[in-house]
């Protein structure tokens, strides 16, 4: 059932062209997801203890990011000499590999009641979440998470709009070792594309996730996800404040070790605390504070970025603020169409024809006058920062809770 609601949701977002359709087909895909993922996690979890549960997660966590790592270099690939509808396509053929895995799973008990209504199971989900500490701990944790997809989610537009990383570019190009499709031409030469950039993630999780779930087998999850934590938040910092590719470089290194010491601690602390018949749904309460950090997260990137970073609106506010033509400007979104003379999607060639300066140094004009990095980045560091020190208390409290203490 869930495979084959991945497998449709991917068809449907190859074949359907209106808003709605789109829409449907992502609603479809995520429904999918929604059953395989608390299924195949709980399954582990019952076949984990506290010895081979730090590394047990952690090839689990190596194996999802196999496919982060080899997704986006076949997603440029197949989108660059194809089109986006065969991408769509080949990922629902991908998926319906797993039809094959099926045969190779052996059944075994979970230990829950398998006679329980829809209506009872909810009751006994809602009664469950109704325990306050865990409930915090959901909080927490999405609001770490919340920080943790800006990287993911907002990034691919800051570093499309502000990064320069012509000198990583040039490296690919002048190397037998890198496709050419690596490096692209754009108004301000030779650049990365986002989706390489950023691969760099899951690449070092393929490379290292094993050895780190190793080397921290022995430390509590609560405290390897506080120093997760502070190392993720500290690459985000980095990765944003930088207008250079090989800083924001950087910053994904220390926010990939930060996730090897919190993704998978996620799976295990919630494995290790849940009593043996709710394996599968305390599993399953993993996935709130994803969903919780890319439902909110993305209304505050949206905010945040679309009023202080994207480059086509600082243009307009250039425009608006320093060639006007006797038009004022009330500092609302919703008139600066008419305040800068000119609409976003053509603002910064606008602003290139007025200054005299080329796609590198209006860019450059912008990020000097509007301190896009500084805007965008800092709260969500800063939601990063409180949810950090809200799992310092927590973990120092759960030591006297033997059911919460993992």
């Amino acid at each position: 059932m869930a495979i084959t609601g991945n497998v449709l949701g991917y068809c449907l977002m190859a074949t359907q062209r209106s808003l709605l359709g789109f829409t449907f087909g992502i609603v479809v895909l995520a429904t999918g997801t929604a059953f395989f993922k608390p299924a195949l996690q709980g399954s582990l979890a019952q076949n984990l203890d506290r010895k081979s549960s730090s590394l047990g997660w952690g090839i689990f966590y190596w194996v999802v990011n196999v496919g982060a790592a080899i997704g986006p270099m076949l997603a440029n690939f197949i989108r660059h000499d194809y089109s986006w509808q065969a991408l769509f396509f080949t990922a629902a053929a991908v998926m319906s590999l797993n039809y094959l895995m099926l045969f190779t799973f052996k059944d075994f008990a979970s230990g829950s009641d398998k006679t329980a209504n829809p209506g009872q199971v909810l009751v006994r989900t809602l009664r469950t979440l109704g325990d306050w500490r865990l409930a915090t701990w959901l909080l927490i944790m999405s609001c770490f998470w919340l920080m943790m997809y800006t990287l993911w989610d907002l990034h691919p537009n800051f570093l499309t709009d502000w990064n320069d990383s012509g000198g990583t570019a040039r490296f690919f190009l002048g190397s037998s070792f890198f496709p050419d499709s690596w490096a692209i031409q754009t108004d301000r030469g030779w650049q990365v594309p986002q989706e390489i950039l950023l691969n760099l993630n899951a690449l070092l999780i393929v490379l290292l996730m094993i050895p780190v779930s190793w080397l921290v087998r022995k430390m509590r999850t609560l405290e390897s996800m506080v120093l997760g934590m502070g190392m993720a938040t500290a690459g985000v910092l980095v990765a944003g404040l930088t207008n250079l590719g090989w800083v924001f470089l950087l910053g994904v290194v220390g926010f990939s070790f930060g996730e090897m010491l919190t993704g998978p601690k996620k799976n295990e602390y919630l494995a290790l605390i849940a009593p043996a018949d709710k394996k599968g749904l305390y599993l399953g309460f993993v996935n709130i504070p994803v969903g919780v950090g890319g439902l909110i997260g993305s209304k505050l990137q949206g905010y945040f970025y679309g009023n202080f970073g994207e480059k086509a609106v600082l243009a307009q506010k250039y425009l608006a603020e320093n060639f006007g033509g006797g038009r004022t400007w009330d500092g609302k979104l919703g008139t600066l169409d008419a305040a800068a003379g000119v609409e976003r999607t053509g603002a910064f060639v606008r602003l290139q024809e007025v200054t005299g300066l080329d796609p590198a140094a209006a860019t450059d004009l912008l990020w000097r006058t509007y301190d896009p990095h500084l805007k965008v980045w800092l709260p969500f560091a800063g939601i990063g920062v409180a949810a950090i020190v809200a799992l310092v208390f927590f973990a120092r409290a759960a030591r006297r809770w033997r059911d919460m203490d993992a």
